[in-house]
């Protein structure tokens, strides 16, 4: 998962910050970082279109669309920006810590 990337990545940079030899699962391939993100928040949104798609439809009497669906999507949707924005504040968090940090 592309998540799971993103923390590797970042344990990654703090043991370099702290002096610490890399771990080998975190040195296996060199990303784009910005691709990673660009990528996660696209699907993201796409889950969160997906779920408000999918409640319209139901508000609107599709007798297709089952309820329970509904709420699981949107529940799913909901987890995965909640997820997003953790890893944003992380990445915020150790983006002020290495500014701070003394040359």
């Amino acid at each position: 998962m592309q998540i799971t990337q993103v923390l590797a990545e970042m344990r990654a940079l703090q043991a370099r910050a702290s002096g610490i030899a890399e771990a080998p699962a975190a040195a296996a391939k060199p990303s784009d970082f910005a691709n990673i993100m660009k990528g996660t928040l696209d699907q993201v949104a796409t889950m969160q279109n997906h779920a408000v798609g999918l409640a319209d439809a139901y508000e609107s009497g599709d007798k297709s669309v089952d309820l329970t669906n509904v709420m699981l999507e949107l529940q799913k949707a909901s987890l995965a920006f909640r997820a997003m924005t953790e890893v944003r504040n992380k990445l915020v968090d150790a983006y002020q810590q290495v500014m701070n940090m003394s040359v």
